[in-house]
């Protein structure tokens, strides 16, 4: 019967070119490693390896059958270590959902983080909170970060835990020729005159947040495009066609712009993330570990 240990040991011949580095390969000794060779050779009927002063090489039946031995304990290697994950991790993948711009910053590194502990696999769904929370409540996903207004936050369900992370402060964005570009702050009340790029989502916390600040200046903002990509925001601004804000997460290097904080008021949004409350994954509790701390 064959015995994993005679392909580790065919394995380690090929890979050293010599009895002698397979021992050391394997912490095993030339006499061990000699032994298990030679029980593989008498079950298989078939010299396997040459031997001469230089070393020691494959025959093509060796070769033949290494790419079976080879493809075995990768099989099981991986077997192994998706058991190992599932035993102490809860998952073999966890599957986090995510809005685009935590995707691109602070979720990564916080990724990293959790499979250098874990070696937990990952799955990620991007898309907008409603449609995060529609695939939570159906399962599809394990863990989840959203955003949303810190004075209304968004309301879940009682299985699911919501653990605050930080605030994302909105910042006004301008034409670097717009005449405010050289103020340190920017009074909204200034901007009333402004036409607004805003979003395509009527209850998305930045314009929510927006319409209510300038309510209290008195005017309403006029919106002249509507997009929810803030590359593109960034074009049009750039391009003189209206003023925007944009969370500091979505800041990007953009030339024909500049960003100002807004003077005497302070418009933010919320990031949280969200697990089940009974079921979540022991990689779910190593993620937001990572999370918090990158917050």
């Amino acid at each position: 019967m064959l015995d994993l240990r005679q392909l580790a040991v065919l394995q380690a011949v090929a890979r050293s070119g010599s009895l002698a580095g397979a021992a050391r390969a394997l912490h095993y000794s030339q006499p061990t490693v000699a032994h298990h060779l030679g029980a593989l050779e008498s079950h298989l009927g078939a010299r396997l390896v040459t031997r001469t002063a230089r070393g020691t090489t494959l025959t093509d039946l060796g070769l033949l059958f290494l790419d079976h031995a080879d493809a075995v304990l990768d099989r099981l290697g991986s077997a192994e270590a998706e058991v190992k994950a599932l035993a102490r991790h809860g998952v073999v993948t966890l599957r986090i959902g995510t809005f685009p711009t935590a995707g691109a910053t602070v979720l990564p590194h916080a990724v990293a983080v959790m499979q250098s502990r874990t070696g937990v696999d990952v799955q990620l769904v991007e898309a907008e909170p409603p449609v995060l929370l529609e695939r939570l409540a159906s399962r599809e996903l394990h863990c989840a970060l959203i955003y949303d207004d810190p004075d209304r936050p968004t309301h879940v369900d009682d299985e699911l835990v919501v653990v605050p992370l930080f605030d994302d402060p909105f910042l006004a964005v301008l034409p670097a020729g717009h005449r405010l570009a050289v103020a340190d702050e920017v009074p909204l009340a200034e901007l009333r005159d402004d036409g607004w790029i805003m979003s395509h989502d009527l209850s998305e916390p930045g314009d929510q947040a927006l319409r209510s600040a300038c309510l209290v200046e008195g005017f309403v903002p006029h919106p002249v495009l509507r997009t929810d990509d803030y590359d593109v925001m960034f074009g049009f601004v750039a391009a003189g066609v209206g003023v925007a804000l944009v969370p500091r997460m979505a800041l990007v290097e953009r030339e024909g712009v500049v960003v100002r904080p807004l003077a005497g008021v302070q418009l933010r949004r919320s990031v949280r993330f969200l697990a089940f409350r009974d079921e979540s994954p022991p990689a779910a509790a190593v993620l937001l570990d990572a999370l918090r701390a990158a917050g």
